[in-house]
């Protein structure tokens, strides 16, 4: 198995993750192509960091404070590949929760809107999709200290939003030795996103790789660099660390079910669902059952507590889950004679597609604007896939 290893000594930011990963093998035309597609042209090139040859990402362009909706419109017209896009937007979710969390709703995003910044989130996304590895773990993350001046004035070290977005995530810190800023918003997003694996969960392993990812200054003595390394491991565990969470209930409606599940996946939950029981005392229940990301245990317990009125939650910490890569492909069909555009969700293993699905929503809505069954659209999408994958030689006839 290939992990890959953070090693943020020094802190972190978004063109310092960018410019690891390229350093590391990342694929610099498909990670140019999406930032172009944001900003324009970046700059790409080595720089020296106190005696170490690191990998300098620029990329230039003015500040926009932008609100979510916005920033989200950006990424979903990027060059970016897919599964690239879908990373980065629930890196902006997580900042965008920070936010939330500090300035009420309707928070913009300052910094971390501008067009530079989501250009780097989306080439950050770009370059780890690139490499692909089997799991990513990352080192306790430095964050400097002091004060620093942002768009609210002099707010201290770490920001705010950093401190939102790391309180929910489970990557552990260090305060570093620095009197400034060494980790970002957007660095503390895109590890907090890209972490699967605990390091203390890695056994032997072997260096394959080393990268370093410059930052914009250059102080004297001390490599401002963020490290990284491809380490190949028999015990390293692959697919990603999913927590569990259960619960009992045997008073709460049908509806009320049905508006929590609603609730915990747009929280984040991976999957939810809700399973008929027979309780103490020949009771009807139900056991719901929640699979989420670690970092998102402790905000669906809440809100597990909150729809169902349970005094007691379950957690089954760290189950390792097993993945097929996935990807989106959008398929267009003519229904009724109008041209539509579908996405597809595929599950692929060894290089070939072994599951598919039209996705739910776009399919619903264009058999609720066309008249027919909901069935039937599904079908002819799925169809028309499966014709283009077979064509493609990446689905068997």
């Amino acid at each position: 198995m290939i992990i890959l290893l953070f090693d943020p000594f020094n802190g972190a930011a978004g063109d310092m993750i960018i410019g690891t990963l390229l350093d590391l093998g990342a694929d610099e035309g498909l990670v140019r192509a999406a930032m172009r597609s944001v900003v324009g042209e970046p700059t790409i090139e080595r720089v020296d960091r106190s005696g170490i040859r690191a990998v300098q990402v620029r990329a230039h362009a003015p500040v926009h404070h932008r609100s979510l909706d916005e920033v989200l419109d950006r990424v979903a017209e990027s060059d970016a590949p897919a599964p690239a896009q879908e990373m980065a937007r629930r890196v902006f979710l997580r900042i965008h929760r920070a936010e939330e969390s500090i300035h009420g709703e309707g928070a913009h995003f300052h910094e971390v809107g501008a067009d530079d910044a989501i250009a780097d989130v989306v080439g950050a996304c770009t370059a780890l999709h690139s490499l692909a590895p089997d799991g990513v773990a990352v080192h306790p993350l430095a964050l400097g200290r002091g004060f620093a001046v942002g768009a609210h004035g002099t707010f201290p070290v770490p920001a705010p939003a950093t401190v939102a977005i790391l309180a929910e995530s489970d990557l552990t810190t260090v305060s570093g030795d620095e009197e400034r800023e060494l980790c970002t918003p957007t660095g503390a997003a895109l590890l907090a996103e890209f972490s699967t694996v605990r390091p203390e969960d890695l056994g032997p392993t072997e260096i394959r790789a080393v990268g370093y990812g410059a930052g914009s200054r250059n102080p004297p003595g001390r490599p401002n660099v963020l490290r990284s390394m491809l380490l190949s491991t028999k015990d390293a565990p692959g697919g990603d660390r999913v927590d569990i969470l259960e619960t009992n209930v045997d008073d709460v409606t049908g509806e009320a079910l049905a508006y929590a599940i609603g609730c915990l996946m747009e929280e984040g939950a991976r999957d939810a669902s809700v399973t008929p029981v027979v309780m103490k005392k020949g009771r009807s229940g139900h056991l719901v059952r929640v699979i989420c990301r670690p970092d998102a245990t402790d905000r669906l317990t809440g809100v597990m507590a909150r729809e169902l009125g349970t005094l007691g939650i379950r957690c089954i910490p760290m189950v390792h889950r097993a993945v097929a890569e996935r990807t989106i492909e959008p398929v267009t069909v003519t229904v009724r004679g109008k041209e539509t555009t579908i996405d597809v969700k595929c599950g692929w293993s060894g290089g070939k597609i072994v599951s598919f699905k039209a996705e739910y929503e776009q399919a619903a809505a264009c058999a609720r604007e066309t008249g027919l069954p909901f069935r039937e659209v599904a079908g002819t999408v799925e169809a028309a896939a499966r014709r283009i994958f077979v064509e493609r030689g990446v689905l068997e006839p």
